[in-house]
């Protein structure tokens, strides 16, 4: 198996272009996968940059573990990225330079039939990123109420159907496979939108099943005490619903898009957005690659800490963060302690 048939990154040059700004600092990549973005990552950094490689899959972590077998720079570590500040050394909060989302399945996951992830293929209804999570797909599916199943379905995968698609669920049951529920839903939704429901469908599963919304939530507000001041987050998006999230977070610090104001009527933004025009993908890049076509980038930097808050920010202090990353240059291999498992 070739790097780029594991996972083919999307948005490379683009979105190293916006992180990766100091060869000395120290990076995570959230969302490792196959390597992809993480090789280019290292190869923009000195001997003395770090980068920190997230991924809760572990047959990905495996192959990016022989894949940069030898590379001293790179610590991999376990677990969800929503609970990155657990899960990077607390030595280290305040003084990240970069950190790095690349959003959605990869490719090798959605190409696996027993992962579950795609209705053009026939597996056991199971989406999950990886076995820290305990909820199945065929657990929301035969276990949810009606109204549950049917606002999900509306929520995550924005699906008008949903109603109809969550009856004809429930009065199936139990549905153990994909082809079980393509089946199903095949049964109530009009052949010309079959495909498109599907993938909503199949989208809305994941994300719950992921808690996938509330985990970038999460990590877009921790990200906050773990960048150092002008630290950035480079975020790759293949949905609206996830686009959102990081465009109101960017542009107001919040997640409800709405402004707020200090006491003098000023905007107060932890972040400054790095391209106001959301970054696409070129039409040589999606006729390479398809799965780029959907594929959207957010960037921006952190805002430096003013007034009393200042002094309680973690990388506000004087110790150098060359001092800081010198602990943690040896590579990390997936199992152990080091780095912690959420």
């Amino acid at each position: 198996m070739t790097h780029a048939t594991y996972h083919k990154p999307v948005l490379l040059n683009e979105a190293i272009r916006y992180l990766a700004t100091d060869p000395d600092g120290i990076y995570v990549d959230c969302t490792l996968g196959g390597g992809g973005h993480s090789a280019r990552i290292l190869q923009k950094l000195s001997g003395l940059g770090r980068l920190f490689a997230v991924d809760q899959d572990e047959n990905a972590l495996s192959y990016a573990a022989g894949r940069f077998e030898g590379e001293s720079r790179i610590t991999f570590i376990r677990g969800n990225f929503g609970y990155l500040d657990v899960l990077l050394p607390r030595e280290l909060h305040g003084f990240v330079t970069g950190i790095l989302l690349d959003l959605g399945v990869s490719s090798h996951q959605i190409d696996e039939p027993e992962r579950g992830f795609s209705f053009q293929q026939v597996g056991p209804l199971d989406m999950r990123m990886g076995s820290l999570q305990g909820k199945t797909a065929a657990e929301v599916v035969n276990e949810y109420e009606y109204e549950s199943l049917r606002d999900l379905l509306f929520k995550y995968g924005e699906e008008r159907q949903s109603a109809r698609i969550a009856r004809a669920i429930i009065q199936a049951r139990p549905l153990n496979t994909t082809g079980e529920l393509r089946e199903v839903i095949a049964s109530v939704v009009p052949e010309r939108f079959r495909n498109k429901s599907l993938a909503r469908i199949f989208q809305a599963l994941r994300i719950e099943v992921n808690s996938e919304l509330h985990m970038l939530e999460r990590v877009l507000k921790k990200s906050q005490m773990l960048l150092c001041d002008g630290g950035r987050v480079v975020v790759i998006t293949y949905h609206s619903l996830e686009d959102r999230i990081c465009k109101n977070y960017f542009r107001y610090g919040n997640f409800e898009g709405r402004p707020v104001k200090d006491f003098y009527g000023n905007d107060i933004r932890p972040m400054t957005q790095l391209n106001k025009k959301v970054v696409s993908a070129s039409e040589s890049e999606i006729s390479d690659n398809p799965r780029a076509r959907s594929a959207k980038l957010r960037a921006a930097f952190k805002n430096p800490a003013r007034g009393a808050d200042a002094d309680n920010y973690p990388g506000s202090g004087s110790q150098p963060a060359s001092e800081i990353k010198s602990g943690f240059g040896k590579q990390q291999r997936p199992g152990k302690k080091k780095g912690g498992s959420v």
